[in-house]
């Protein structure tokens, strides 16, 4: 017993930098969304069966069934045609901002005005910081971070206060933009993600009564299923926008972001990809002429640098061996140091908006330093002869930065952080030149990449983790290849490559689309062999120490996830012996004051609805009423003087569309009901809005079983009915919440989570 409290008071310990014990939980959850607690409601992904459901679905033509379809793969489209055109938007907006910044430092290094050319650097950087900061501080909280882990909560039936807003698209695209090319070691492919999701939301809402955008066909969008469907579509697309991988998009969304998956997403997904790269390649060949500013090469990442064929001996084999074990255990202490820096700052960001943008400056400033600073650790180097571009670089980007060197020589540490990050990691995947950089400045440069990242993610700014991954693992990886040049088949170049596999591999936890993303980008199908032993040892080691990195950020957040598995103490427990209590039923034509006292005393979302005598021959659980439906079903006061079923009037003045969920935009609240005193002691009938096919289980099945259920099934709510005859004919709801562990093992703090 002394070591299960210890246990227990160590799981609070860990909680509770981000979920403090003195916030109380009114609601089903709280949680934090960017820098923000909010409470957390559950998704209603099943269909709800009652009466007016069935005369719709009765009443549906195949034209309505067609529009249905066609508005579906429209919207998908569209999803595709968006998050495109801003995928491009953002790379030519950083390309043009940091290719600005960077050619007026270089210009003032040319002209050996040193400070001068730091206050610009340090300056640019921080005005571009202050406004991602303020964009995030101010106006959307929700859009800090990378959006990964809030998208795949999303999923997984997790509704959070602002997630998929329209302000948090907005700070998103303009937050990365300036985040980005303030030169922050952080990418633009997790806020990317973010981006698709939110973009699918918007197209997705069902219509607006607000905007008047109350088409006929939009109201068919308006519930769970489609919207997720969408999103999951739109979070490929925003990894295919990224990244142009396409087909790395559709993995992505099925490995990592999505919980449920059939085989009709799968083509939507891919059909929403492939409009992606359609947009991205066309727009990509208008830039080529030189029509978008200094857009080029490094803009939409495709780092296609490297044609060798790779031949590969047993020294290979055991260097890829090796770099698979190095990036498992890297990144598990990324995620162990992230973790611990996330904690840290969540007690700064507490302290309010102007805190959050204060620590964006510090952490700008302190950037800035280093790669001004840094490069001065470096000697010149030689410019090799038969280099087959300019050296020592003139313009914005190239491999041989000048800096401080003379002519005829280059700096190989300005080379790699007086850049943009996409040509960094372009010029570690070169193979042009073996000796371009000095093992010295690599190790330098692979740990200003690991902490810079480690302390960079966390602030008030969106900020991905994909490419400071890619950056420290390219690093180390091509420091492998340079000590065993002599005796190894493979280049630098390749070395890199699977540097920066193994790396992700080791934080990220992803097999299979971390290994089609990386063969898209490099354009190289002969390296999958090599890909997939690295990925594969790199997560197996990595797992043995912690979670992945988008697991751990959900779990700090307190985000309410529902695992594929159950937790192997919920095999000792039964579903009744966590449903919390009491329970709130209401009778099948119902008080209208009853009904009214149980909303305001309570935030819950569903009740039973039990028929009794005389409807009856004795009490039986009809099924559930959700709390909006009820809402709705009272603004429109189909009320009787005395208890008689009154459904059929109800059928006649309502249609199944206005009770669909209202997108958001607000719904109906219970401050929005005006019920006179004497309309309190009149009745309403809820047969026609109650669903009468819940999901049921028996009080005695075990809780590790209704859990996967649940999960499986999409649920919000799991009726609890009794194994034996003669009681009440529900015991109680299962929610999201009664699974937690945090719930379960504060219900029964004796057992030892691990058995």
């Amino acid at each position: 017993m002394e070591r299960n409290g210890s246990a227990m008071e160590e799981r609070d310990m860990i909680r509770e930098p981000l979920l403090l014990r003195s916030r109380i939980n009114t609601t089903s959850q709280i949680a934090i969304v960017g820098a923000n607690v909010c409470p957390i409601e559950s998704l209603d992904y099943e269909i709800v069966e009652n009466d007016l459901f069935k005369q719709d679905w009765r009443s549906r033509k195949k034209v309505q069934i067609f529009q249905y379809v066609v508005l579906k793969w429209t919207l998908v489209l569209l999803i595709g045609l968006a998050t495109g055109l801003v995928g491009f938007f953002n790379n030519i907006a950083v390309e043009n901002i940091a290719g600005f910044k960077l050619l007026l430092t270089g210009n003032l290094m040319l002209k050996q005005n040193y400070y001068l050319a730091f206050v610009a650097l340090a300056g640019c950087n921080v005005v571009l910081a202050t406004c991602a900061a303020v964009l995030c501080a101010y106006i959307a909280p929700a859009a800090a971070g990378s959006g990964i882990p809030e998208v795949k909560a999303y999923l997984n039936g997790v509704d959070a206060h602002s997630i998929l807003a329209p302000s948090t698209l907005f700070v998103k695209i303009f937050g990365s933009i300036f985040g980005v090319a303030a030169g922050f070691v952080v990418g633009k492919e997790g806020p990317m993600v973010h981006t698709g999701a939110c973009i699918a939301n918007l197209l997705g809402q069902g219509g607006s009564r607000k905007y008047h955008l109350t088409w006929t066909w939009l109201r068919y969008f308006k519930n769970d299923r489609d919207r997720r469907d969408l999103i999951t579509c739109g979070a490929a697309a925003g990894v295919a926008a990224a990244f142009r991988a396409p087909v790395g998009g559709v993995l992505f969304a099925l490995e990592e972001a999505a919980s449920w998956w059939r085989s009709a997403l799968l083509w939507r997904t891919f059909f929403t990809t492939a409009v992606v790269a359609v947009v991205l390649k066309g727009l990509i060949e208008y830039c080529k002429n030189g029509q978008c500013g200094l857009f080029g090469e490094g803009g939409l990442i495709m780092f296609d640098i490297n044609n060798s064929v790779p031949s590969y001996n047993t020294i290979d084999l055991l260097a890829i061996i090796l770099l698979g074990v190095i990036g498992g255990v890297f990144g598990s202490i990324y995620n162990y140091l992230v973790d611990k820096v996330l904690r840290t700052y969540s007690v700064i960001n507490e302290r309010g908006p102007g805190f959050r943008v204060f620590l964006v400056i510090v952490i700008s400033i302190l950037t800035s330093c280093c790669a001004f600073g840094v490069p001065w650790l470096a000697t010149c180097i030689p410019c090799p002869e038969n280099a087959k571009e300019e050296c020592p670089t003139k313009g914005r980007s190239g491999s041989y930065k000048s800096f401080q060197c003379p002519d005829g020589h280059y700096n190989d540490l300005a080379s790699l952080l007086l850049t943009t990050n996409d040509d960094a990691i372009r010029t570690l995947f070169s193979s042009l030149n073996t000796h371009e950089f000095r093992i010295p400045s690599l190790i330098f440069f692979f740990f200003a990449m690991y902490f810079l990242g480690i302390i960079t993610y966390g602030i008030a700014i969106p900020s991905g983790l994909f490419i400071p991954v890619i950056l420290a693992g390219a690093s180390y990886g091509r420091l492998v290849g340079r000590l065993l040049g002599p005796i190894a088949n493979l280049d630098c170049g390749l070395f890199a490559l699977l540097g920066a596999a193994s790396f992700l591999g080791g934080t990220m936890r992803m097999t299979v689309s971390l290994c089609v993303i990386l063969l898209e980008l490099t354009n190289n199908l002969l390296m999958l062999p090599l890909m997939m032993l690295v990925l594969l040892i790199s997560k197996t080691v990595a797992d043995c120490f912690n979670k992945g990195v988008y697991d751990q950020i959900v779990i700090m957040k307190g985000l309410p996830f529902l695992e594929a598995h159950a937790e192997p103490y919920m095999r000792h427990l039964v579903a009744g012996d966590v449903v919390s209590g009491p329970l709130i039923t209401f009778s099948g034509v119902e008080k209208v004051g009853n009904i009214m006292h149980s909303l305001r005393m309570t935030s819950h979302n569903a009740f039973p609805v039990i028929d009794e005598p005389p409807i009856t021959d004795a009490p039986e659980l009809c099924g559930l009423v959700l709390r909006s439906h009820l809402l709705v079903l009272l603004k429109g006061k189909v009320f009787t003087r005395h208890p008689r079923l009154s459904g059929a009037e109800t059928l006649k003045k309502y249609h199944a569309f206005d009770f669909a969920k209202a997108g958001s935009g607000k719904g109906l609240k219970l401050e929005d009901l005006e019920i006179e005193p004497e309309e309190m002691e009149m009745y309403v009938d809820l047969h026609p809005i109650t669903n009468t096919s819940p999901y049921t289980v028996v009080e005695t099945m075990s809780l590790a079983k209704a859990a996967i259920a649940f999960r499986e099934l999409g649920l919000r709510h799991l009726c609890v009915v009794p194994k034996t005859p003669g009681r009440p004919p529900i015991v109680g709801i299962l929610t999201r919440h009664d699974f937690m562990p945090e719930h379960i093992l504060g219900l029964y703090p004796h057992i030892d989570p691990h058995k």
